[in-house]
C-alpha cells in the first residue's frame, strides 16, 4: 500500500489546494487496489457480480450447423441467378433433434427454425419468400445466394475460446452467454464492503421532528442507492453528530467492517474540525480543493488498521446514532486499511463527486475492468456561462432535434444544495477544465444517468 505522500510525488503539478478532475482521477488509481477475495455463485446470483477468472467455452455455441429461419434447406449450388428452382420436398427437420434422410439433386427438406442442417445442404429459403404445391417448392430467381439463412457451428462461441474475461461486469446479456454454455456457477469477486455516514448538528433523520436550522438527510439515501446500483454491499451507519467520540466510535466500526468509507460533510473550509481532525487521527488523509463545480472540498486517503487498534472506541458500537434499516454487520476488515472517500455536504455535490470521482475507483476496487461510459455529444440549446480553470458539471436534459441529432438544456438552478434538478437531469453537462462559456448551438459533452444511476 502506497502512502499519500508517495503518491503524491509521483504527479507532476500535483497542489492539493487546486487539483483539477483529471489529476484526481490519477490520484485515484494509484490509491486503491481490487479486492482478491473469489467465491463460486449460481447464475441468478451473479448479477452485477465481477468475474474473477476467464471463462473458457467448454462447448461450441450453436453445437452444430442450423436453420436461422423457417423453409426449406437445400444444396445452394442448385440454384441459379436467372432462373426459378423447383424441388422436391423428402421430408421435415425439427429443432431438437436430426433428421437422418438422404436429400438427392433436385430435393430438398422443410426445416424449423433451430433444427440441425441435414448432410449436404447448406442453403435455406425463407417459407414466406417460396410458393408450395403438394411435395414440390417453387423458389423465384434472384432471391436466395449459397448460404443464406444458415447458422455456422460455433458461430457464436467456439469449444475452447475465451467466452468472457476476467473482470467482465456481469450484465443481464452475459448471464445468457453463461447459461448459453450450460454452466450453472461462475466464479466472483467478493461484494465490496463500503460504509457510508452523514455528519452534522444539522442533519436530522427521518421520523424526527423538524427544528429551527436543521435539515433532513438526503445524502444517505442517495448514497445508498448509487452503492445499491453499483452492486456493493452496504453499510448504513447513519448520522453522526459533530462529536469527537461520536466521530471517532463511527470511524473505527466503519474502517473495521467495510473496504471503503464514505462521509459526507464535515470537510469544507470553515465548518467544526472534528470530522477532518479524527480523519487525521485514524489515518493518512489529504484534504483536496478541487478545481470543480459543485463539489469543491474532498478529502481521501486510508484509514489504518494500526491507528485503528490502539482507539480506545475499537470495541464500542453505541457511540454514534444509527437511525439505520439497512446496517448489516459483515465480517471485519483484515486488510491493512480501508479506503476514505469524504465527500461535500451539499447534496448535489454529493452525487456528482460520487459520479465523477468514487464510483470510477470503487469498480477499480470491484476488480471490474469496465471503462467509463463514452460521453455523447449534444448541441446546447442556451448559453452556459463559465470561465476556464476548472471542470464543471452542469444538470442537463438531453432531447431529440427534429434532424435525429441530440440538444441539451440546463434544468434550471444549479446551485449545489437543489435536488429537483437533479431528479429532473437525464445527464451531466460536462464543461471541461480548460472550456469557456458556452454559445448557443455550440456542441457540449454529456455524461448521461441512465447508465450510472
Amino acid at each position: 500500500m502506497k502512502t499519500l505522500e508517495h503518491i503524491a510525488s509521483e504527479l507532476a503539478g500535483y497542489d492539493p489546494q487546486a487539483l483539477s478532475a483529471d489529476m484526481v482521477h490519477t490520484f485515484l488509481n494509484q490509491l486503491v487496489e481490487p479486492v482478491t477475495e473469489v467465491e463460486e455463485v449460481a447464475i441468478f446470483d451473479a448479477l452485477g457480480r465481477v468475474l474473477a477468472a476467464d471463462i473458457i467455452s467448454p462447448i461450441s455455441v450453436p453445437p452444430h450447423d442450423n436453420s436461422a429461419m423457417d423453409g426449406f434447406a437445400l444444396d445452394g449450388a442448385q440454384l441459379t441467378p436467372d432462373a426459378p428452382l423447383t424441388l422436391k420436398v423428402v421430408g421435415t427437420a425439427l429443432a431438437g433433434k436430426g433428421w437422418a434422410g438422404t436429400v438427392n439433386p433436385g430435393e430438398c427438406v422443410r426445416i424449423m427454425t433451430g433444427a440441425i442442417m441435414p448432410t449436404g445442404l447448406n442453403t435455406v429459403v425463407p417459407q414466406e419468400l417460396c410458393t408450395l404445391a403438394d411435395d414440390r417448392v417453387n423458389i423465384p430467381a434472384g432471391i436466395l445466394k449459397t448460404g443464406d439463412n444458415r447458422r455456422f457451428k460455433g458461430e457464436d462461441l467456439m469449444q475452447g475460446q475465451p467466452a468472457l474475461p476476467k473482470g467482465e461486469l456481469l450484465t443481464p446479456a452475459a448471464l445468457g452467454l453463461v447459461a448459453s454454455l450450460g454452466l450453472k456457477t461462475v466464479p466472483v469477486l467478493r461484494r465490496l464492503k463500503v460504509a457510508y455516514f452523514s455528519t452534522g448538528d444539522e442533519i436530522l433523520s427521518l421520523g424526527e421532528p423538524p427544528r429551527e436550522g436543521a435539515v433532513y438527510d438526503s445524502n444517505r439515501y442517495t448514497v445508498f442507492g448509487l452503492l445499491t446500483r453499483l452492486g456493493c454491499q452496504v453499510i448504513d451507519m447513519g448520522v453522526v453528530r459533530d462529536q469527537p467520540e461520536a466521530l471517532e466510535a463511527a470511524f473505527v466500526q466503519a474502517a473495521l467492517q467495510a473496504d471503503a468509507v464514505i462521509t459526507s460533510g464535515g470537510v469544507s473550509v470553515g465548518e467544526a474540525d472534528y470530522t477532518k481532525a479524527m480523519m487525521k487521527k485514524l489515518g493518512d488523509v489529504a484534504f483536496w480543493k478541487i478545481a470543480m463545480r459543485p463539489g469543491r472540498p474532498m478529502a481521501v486517503g486510508y484509514l489504518s488498521r494500526d491507528k485503528l487498534a490502539s482507539s480506545a472506541y475499537k470495541k464500542s458500537t453505541n457511540s454514534y446514532q444509527n437511525k439505520s434499516n439497512h446496517t448489516n454487520t459483515p465480517s471485519l476488515n483484515t486488510s491493512g486499511a480501508a479506503v476514505l472517500f469524504g465527500l461535500p455536504g451539499n447534496p448535489v455535490a454529493v452525487m456528482v463527486t460520487f459520479l465523477a470521482f468514487v464510483r470510477p475507483a470503487l469498480l477499480h476496487m470491484m476488480g471490474s475492468s469496465a471503462r467509463p461510459s463514452p460521453l455523447l455529444q449534444a448541441q446546447s440549446q442556451e448559453v452556459i456561462r463559465k470561465k476556464p480553470g476548472r471542470t464543471e458539471y452542469q444538470r442537463g436534459r438531453v432531447s431529440t432535434a427534429p434532424d435525429g441529432s441530440l440538444q441539451v438544456q440546463t434544468t434550471g438552478n444549479q446551485g449545489s444544495g437543489v435536488l429537483s434538478s437533479m431528479v429532473q437531469a437525464n445527464g451531466l453537462i460536462v464543461l471541461h477544465h480548460g472550456q469557456a462559456s458556452v454559445a448557443i448551438g455550440e456542441t457540449v459533452d454529456v455524461m448521461m444517468l441512465d447508465s450510472v444511476m
